[in-house]
Formats: C-alpha cells, structure tokens, sequence
C-alpha cells in the first residue's frame, strides 16, 4: 500500500517537544472564531465587496492569525519527521508565531476598522520582520532537505513564499500607514498571488501528497503531474509577478497556465480523495470538500479574467479559498496532527508496560464528525453571503464561530489528557482495557511504531 510504504520513511524520534507544535496551533481557532463573530456583528457596510473594511479584516484574522499559526506549526513538525531536519531556533519562534501573529492580524483589522495609519504601522513592525525570520529560519532547514518528493521539496523551498507574502504585505501596509507612497495595484495584486498561491496553495498541497494517502488511505497524484511540484507553480508565478511589475496594468490573462496547473492538481485530488478507503474517517469530508473549492476557485478566477466584474466573483474566490482550501484541510489535519503528536510524546515518556490513551481519546471521532459538519454549514452560509448580506453575515459568522471554538475546546481536552495521563504516570488499571489504551498485545505496539495508529 502506498500510504504504509510512504509511512515507512518517517523518522518520528525526530519529533520535536509537543509544547513547540501546540504553542502554534492551540490559540489558532480563536483568532478564527475572532473572525466569524468580525463578520456577524460587524460592520455590514459593504459587504460583500472585497475592499470593505470588514471584509480586509475578517480576511486577514483568518490567514494570519488562524492559518499562519497552525502552517508554520505543521512545518516545525513536519520539517524533522518528514524531511529529517531540525529547523532551528523553532523553540523560540514557536512561543511567538501565534502572539505576533494574531497581534499583526489584530492591527491590520483595526486599521481597516477604524481608517488610521497606526494599526497597520504596528503591523508592520510586528509582522514583517517577524515572518520573515520564520521564512528564512525555513529556508535554513530547506536548504538541508534532500528534495526526493513533492511534499520534501515544497518543505525545502517554502520559506521563500512565506518571506515574499510577507514582503510584499509589509510594503502596502506602508502605504496604508503613510510611511511612503506605491501604487498600490501591483502590490495587491503579488501579495495576493503568493498568499494565497504560493504559501497557502502551494504549501496544502505538497503537505497533501503525503498526508492524505497517508490517512486517508487514497492513491498518489500521477507521477508526471507530481514531478510539477512545488516547482511549478512557484515558476509560473513568478513568470505572473515579472508581468505585473512590468505592465501595472496588466490584465491578468498570463495568470491563466497557472490556474489550469492548480484547476488539474485540485481534479486529480478530487478524484483520490473520492475513492479512498477510509471514507468514514470524520475528517474525509473536509478533504473533499476542499478539493471541490479549489477547482470553484480555479473556475471563478478564470471567469473573472473574461466576463465583466462581479461583486459577488471576489468573495466566492476568497471564502473558496481562505475557507475552502485552508481553514477546511487544516481543521482536519489538526485533528490527526495533535492526537498523534500527545500519543507519540506520552509513549516516549510512560514506556511499556505504561499505559496510554488512545488517539481517539484525546479527541472523540463522534466530537470531529459533528464539528466538521457544522463547519461545512457555515461555509456553505458564506458562500451563500452575497445573496443577502445583512442576512446572511450574522448566522454564517455565529456558526463559523461556534465551529472554531469547538475546535479549540477540542485541542484543550487533548492537552488535558497530556497532563492528566503524564501526571499519573499512565492511565489506572480501571481505564487499561484494549478500547482505552489502544494496545493490546506487543505485535500492535510493534506495528504502531511504524506508522501512523
């Protein structure tokens, strides 16, 4: 099986300490929920125009302060058991990534709320020189990367895209805050190419290669379509920003071979995702519909080069991919990804005969099927904004609210398990039977060891 022999290459003692990894994702679902309660009790003057002032906040609270957070904390993980590199000094960053992150996204939105310069001149202090050192800290690792594989050699060169997202963000954030004057198209228009594209949808999806099949038990992109990543998307956005700081007005029509590379990536997975074995996982769902959005995105996007503009095309591309191709994949790899790091961490700690719980205690299957759900709902509310606005913005914010805070009470009962289990030295005999525990006999331990539980 391709999952179990991808399996095999991980070297999970590389692991680093689970407080590195939580620190980033832990406060992560509550800048989220920051965002959808932004949205339903905000002002709705606007709504759904992508320059409205809620509308620039609610986006960045979601990609800097909910999704910045939980990537770099999957890289500080990944880089060492995927790719058996150490990024250094991510014990310091990690206690940072999410306060500086979340502070950035807190000063960009008041900024855009109230209309003055200060809030996007402390974002810019704050943010830029902060994600340009985690970018270059994950260049350092990359560089040491041996780049056998899509998901090795996104790891090797994804510091770069976070470093020009950031960048190129700082740079408008100067110009909102008065400290020097650009056009401010151009550098719209590469901070938007490359994050959302070259971070967020180059990262989901060379982290996708391994991880879905992985899980989800789903076959591997073809070979000749694997070979184009990370590659070749950063290569054709890099042809689209060499056009746009050429011709400022530039139409945007060269963005098209980039689009059908990403609208062919996101069908094939699709495909995979649809056929995989473990479709009752409560997280699949997530997956596909993630699928499904990125190639509406790709869909909208190539419409919007043709056809006349829309007020509501901009809003489904961003909620499509803001939502779709980021908070939905990483709700479901935080479900995987925090279970597993506690199980691994107290099996290193309490060894056999300890015991410990199982994934499934950490954080209920039962609990992620119906957060998922709820989740997929306000999304599907979202998407559904532009219709009615001032109707739509307060139950689609609530729900993607309540979604995010249940996510975060989820992670808060695994931890507690951590301590609770670490503090007793393992679970007492009433709570060691074969569901609990997970480990019945010592050929399972063996397996376990090999490959995800």
């Amino acid at each position: 099986m391709a999952a179990s022999m991808r399996a095999a290459h991980l070297t999970y003692e590389n692991a680093p300490r689970p407080s590195v990894v939580l620190g980033c994702l832990l406060p992560a679902p509550w800048l989220g929920a920051t965002a959808g309660l932004l949205l339903a009790f905000g002002p709705s003057d606007g709504l759904p125009l992508r320059f409205s002032p809620t509308v620039l906040a609610v986006v960045h609270l979601l990609a800097l302060g909910m999704l910045v957070p939980v990537m770099v904390g999957a890289l500080f993980q990944m880089m060492p058991v995927v790719a058996g590199v150490r990024v250094r000094g991510s014990d310091a960053l990690a206690r940072l990534v999410a306060l500086l992150g979340g502070a950035t996204a807190l000063g960009l939105a008041g900024g855009f709320l109230a209309g003055r310069p200060l809030g996007f001149r402390v974002a810019m202090v704050l943010g830029a020189p902060f994600l340009g050192l985690v970018g270059l800290a994950l260049l350092r690792a990359g560089a040491r990367v041996v780049a056998v594989d899509a998901t090795t050699r996104t790891l090797a060169g994804i510091g770069a895209a976070l470093i020009a997202t950031a960048a190129t963000g700082a740079a408008l954030a100067g110009v909102l805050g008065g400290q020097w004057q650009l056009a401010p198209g151009p550098l719209l228009r590469l901070h938007v190419a490359w994050g959302l594209v070259g971070w967020i949808a180059t990262l989901v999806t060379g982290v996708a290669t391994t991880v879905v099949p992985m899980f989800w038990q789903t076959g591997r992109l073809p070979a000749a379509l694997e070979r184009f990543l990370p590659w070749g998307i950063w290569l054709l956005l890099l042809a689209y920003s060499g056009a746009v700081i050429d011709a400022p007005q530039f139409s945007g029509a060269g963005a098209a071979p980039l689009l059908l590379l990403l609208g062919a990536l996101a069908a094939y997975g699709l495909g995979g995702v649809l056929r995989a074995r473990r479709r009752h996982d409560p997280c699949w769902r997530l997956w596909a519909a993630a699928c499904v959005s990125a190639i509406g995105a790709v869909a909208l996007s190539l419409a919007a080069i043709a056809l006349p503009v829309s007020i509501a095309i901009p809003w489904w591309i961003g909620i499509a991919v803001l939502v779709g191709c980021g908070v939905l994949p990483v709700t479901a790899m935080i479900g995987k990804i925090v279970p597993f790091l506690i199980w691994m961490h107290l099996r290193r700690r309490l060894p056999l005969p300890a015991r410990i719980p199982a994934m499934q205690a950490m954080i209920s299957p039962g609990q992620q099927r119906w957060q998922a759900n709820l989740l997929l709902l306000a999304y599907v509310l979202l998407l559904a904004l532009p219709l009615a606005p001032r109707w739509l913005a307060l139950p689609g914010g609530v729900l993607f609210a309540a979604a995010n805070v249940w996510l975060g009470l989820q992670l808060l009962r695994a931890v507690r398990c951590l301590h609770r289990t670490m503090a007793r030295g393992g679970l007492p005999p009433r709570h060691a039977g074969r569901r609990e525990t997970g480990h019945s006999d010592p050929g399972r331990e063996k397996r376990s060891r090999k490959a995800f539980p």
